[in-house]
């Protein structure tokens, strides 16, 4: 089993905490947070060891997750690395796209795994599709969440669209052409909610939508390709895909069958693939734990990471505002 232990107590630490606790993978050494007097609350009603200071955690582990602000995630994960231990961060990988790729560089030189936690991948109605999901050409996304000041501290691009962009990134293999994107800042400082149009060089384009200010949680992605249409929904953890094929010679009575203006005949065939039960954020922090031990790439890598972010700030860095 990993040593692990988690850098920042918050509401989503608490939550890694608990489920490091629960894992097989790793055995929870403990916690560090920079505000003392509610580390010495958490230990006493939770369990968990609080360390004294961030150095003394990390010597006493083998892997670390840094859940702390982000404005913070550049100068914990620096420690980490350069102490030759595991890296977990949780997204936005760093505050900047400069950090992020000193971080990534910083693993390699120093033979470290790293992980970044865009949970979405581990979600498992997208994990049921998304092999099926194969060249895209046109992606529509929506992200709407009501207000919670937890998340303020970044624009709604790097609160919750990277969710999606990270998503996008892992299914379309092209590099990225054009942003254009706007936001409107409502209640907050920066842009509470967002629309971003990303084209990539193959001429596929996504079109994201990011709002913190709803009256209702939507997430939802639907991705087009050639006879094939497939839809997402993050929160409901459910997913149907439609696909077009040629249609047999004697279709049965209630097959739903198209003819194009050149007389070619398609079948319309619905799928709603089987969505396991999991908790994704275990499941991202087991599979971190299964790519240490196999000295394999994780699930989502530093590079992978830092490139959500590049993608976001081309976002943020092309907003006009409304």
């Amino acid at each position: 089993m990993l040593k692990a232990g988690v850098l920042g107590a918050g509401h989503l630490g608490k939550i890694h905490l608990k489920l490091l606790k629960q894992s097989t993978n790793y055995e929870l050494v403990g916690f560090y947070d920079a505000n003392q007097e509610a580390a010495k609350i958490i230990e006493a009603e939770l369990g968990y060891k609080s360390f004294p200071t961030m150095e003394a955690l990390i010597d006493a582990c083998n892997m670390v997750d840094v859940v702390t602000p982000t404005i913070q995630h550049f100068k914990c994960a620096e420690k980490v690395i350069k102490a030759g231990k595991h890296l977990f961060i949780e997204k936005p990988i760093t505050n900047t796209v400069a950090e992020a790729d000193a971080i990534r560089d910083l693993a390699k030189k120093h033979g470290v795994r790293g992980q970044v936690g865009q949970v979405e991948r581990f979600n498992p109605a997208f994990m049921a599709v998304n092999h099926m999901i194969e060249n895209p050409m046109f992606i529509e996304a929506h992200r709407l969440s009501d207000f919670n000041p937890r998340g303020t501290d970044v624009s709604v691009v790097l609160d919750l669209m990277i969710h999606d962009i990270d998503a996008i990134l892992s299914v379309v293999k092209s590099k990225v052409k054009n942003v254009h994107a706007s936001g409107v800042s409502v209640i907050s400082d920066t842009p509470d909610i967002a629309n971003a149009r990303i084209e990539f060089e193959n001429g596929c384009v996504a079109n994201l939508t990011a709002s913190r200010i709803s009256m209702k949680k939507m997430r939802k992605a639907r991705f087009f390709q050639k006879d094939a249409y497939i839809s997402v929904d993050f929160l409901e953890k459910k997913c149907e895909v439609v696909k077009m094929k040629d249609a047999p010679k004697n279709p049965d009575d209630f097959a739903m069958v198209l003819t194009n203006a050149e007389g070619i005949k398609k079948q319309i065939y619905f799928d709603n693939p089987e969505v396991a039960g999991n908790n994704a954020i275990l499941d991202e922090l087991d599979s971190f734990a299964e790519a240490i031990k196999h000295n394999r790439v994780p699930e989502v890598s530093l590079t992978q990471g830092a490139e959500a972010l590049r993608v976001a700030m081309l976002v943020i860095e092309n907003f006009s505002e409304i």
